[in-house]
C-alpha cells in the first residue's frame, strides 16, 4: 500500500503527483498499487489554492504502508509534529520506504530518518537543510537520492522523476515507461542529473556595464570569444573586465561564457531542432570533445542522454 500524507497547508501540486503516479487506476497492468490518503492531523485539511480536503484514514494506517509519500512541508521553519515523526520512524523501522518531494525533506530530517544519509531538496532549501541538520549529507545538484530505504527529491517536478524511479523498481522499466508516456514525460531522468544549469545572473543588471556585452555574446555564442575580444567589445581593459564580472556576476568572464554555452546547448538539445552532431559548433565549444566534457561536467549527464530523456517528449502525444 502507498500512503500519501496530508496536512494543513498541503502543497497541492506535490500531493497531486503522488495521486497521479500511484492512485490513478491503470487497468492496462495486471497489478498496481493500493493507495490511501492519510491525514497527519484532524481534518478538514486546507490545501494551497483554496482547496479543502478530508480523508478517512489517520496515521495508524502507516502501519500497513510499504511506501509513504511526504509532499512539500508547509514551511521549512515550521516544526513537524512529534506524532508524525514517530509514525514515520515506526513505519521505516518495520521496513516501509519513505519518500519526500521538495521541502517534504524537512519532515524526514525532523524524524531523524536522514541522519547519516545522503539527501536532496529544492535548490532554494539545500543550504538551510544542511545548516539545520548537519548529520545529513546534502547534495544540492541532483534530482533525487535513494539512501537506505529513504528517498528525497528536488523541486516539485523532480517528484515525478522519483516516482517513476520507484515504479521502475517495483514493476520494471517497461511499466515505468508506459506510465511516463501517459504523462508525456521522459521515461527516465537519472537522479544524478543536475537540477538546473548553474547560470549566474548579474547582481546589478539594471544599468550594468556588462549587460550590453553579455547580450552581444549570447547573440553570437557560436563565435570565438576570448577575453581580449570581450574587453575590446566592452571598450575596456581585460583587467577592468575581470573586475566587473567579479562584481556584477560573481565569476570570471570565461567561466560565465562556459555556462552560457552549456545553457544554450541544453536549449538546443531539448528542442531537437539542431542535429546532435552540430550542437557543439552552434554553441561555440570549439570541438565535439570539449562540448561533451563541459556539458557532462555541468549537467551530470552526457549530451546524447540529455537529448534522449528531455528532447524525446517534443513529439509525444498525451493520448499515447
Amino acid at each position: 500500500m502507498v500512503c500519501a500524507i496530508a496536512y494543513d497547508g498541503l502543497c497541492t501540486f506535490e500531493f497531486g503527483i503522488a495521486v497521479e503516479l500511484f492512485a490513478l487506476p491503470r487497468p492496462e497492468f495486471d497489478q498496481w498499487y493500493r493507495f490511501a490518503t492519510v491525514k497527519a492531523e484532524p481534518g478538514p485539511i486546507r490545501a494551497l489554492g483554496g482547496i479543502t480536503l478530508d480523508a478517512e484514514d489517520n496515521l495508524d494506517l502507516l502501519q500497513e504502508a510499504s511506501l509513504i509519500i511526504v509532499p512539500g512541508w508547509r514551511g521549512a521553519d515550521i516544526p513537524v509534529p512529534g506524532t508524525l515523526c514517530a509514525a514515520l520512524r515506526a513505519a521505516h523501522d518495520r521496513g516501509a520506504r519513505i519518500a519526500s518531494i521538495c521541502s517534504g525533506v524537512f519532515v524526514l530530517a525532523a524524524a531523524g530518518l536522514l541522519d547519516g544519509k545522503a539527501a536532496t531538496t529544492h535548490w532554494r532549501y539545500t543550504q538551510k537543510l544542511a545548516e539545520r541538520y548537519p548529520a545529513v549529507t546534502v547534495d544540492p545538484d541532483v534530482l533525487f537520492v535513494e539512501s537506505g530505504g529513504v528517498f528525497t527529491s528536488a523541486g516539485s517536478a523532480a517528484g515525478l522523476d522519483l516516482g517513476l524511479h520507484i515504479i521502475r523498481q517495483d514493476f520494471g522499466a517497461q511499466v515505468a515507461a508506459s506510465v511516463a508516456r501517459r504523462l508525456v514525460l521522459p521515461a527516465q531522468r537519472d537522479g544524478g542529473q543536475r537540477q538546473f544549469v548553474p547560470r549566474p545572473e548579474p547582481r546589478a543588471r539594471v544599468g550594468s556595464g556588462l549587460a550590453a556585452l553579455q547580450d552581444r555574446i549570447r547573440a553570437s555564442i557560436d563565435e570565438n570569444w576570448p577575453v581580449e575580444r570581450m574587453a575590446s567589445s566592452a571598450g575596456t581593459s581585460t583587467r577592468t573586465l575581470a573586475r566587473r564580472f567579479h562584481e556584477e556576476a560573481g565569476t570570471t568572464p570565461l567561466s560565465w561564457l562556459k555556462v552560457e554555452r552549456v545553457s544554450r546547448a541544453a536549449e538546443l538539445l531539448e528542442t531537437g531542432h539542431v542535429p546532435l552532431a552540430d550542437v557543439w559548433e552552434a554553441c561555440g565549444f570549439g570541438s565535439a570533445e570539449t562540448f561533451r566534457r563541459e556539458f557532462r561536467k555541468a549537467m551530470g549527464v552526457p549530451p546524447v542522454r540529455y537529448r534522449e530523456r528531455l528532447g524525446a517528449i517534443s513529439g509525444a502525444s498525451a493520448d499515447d
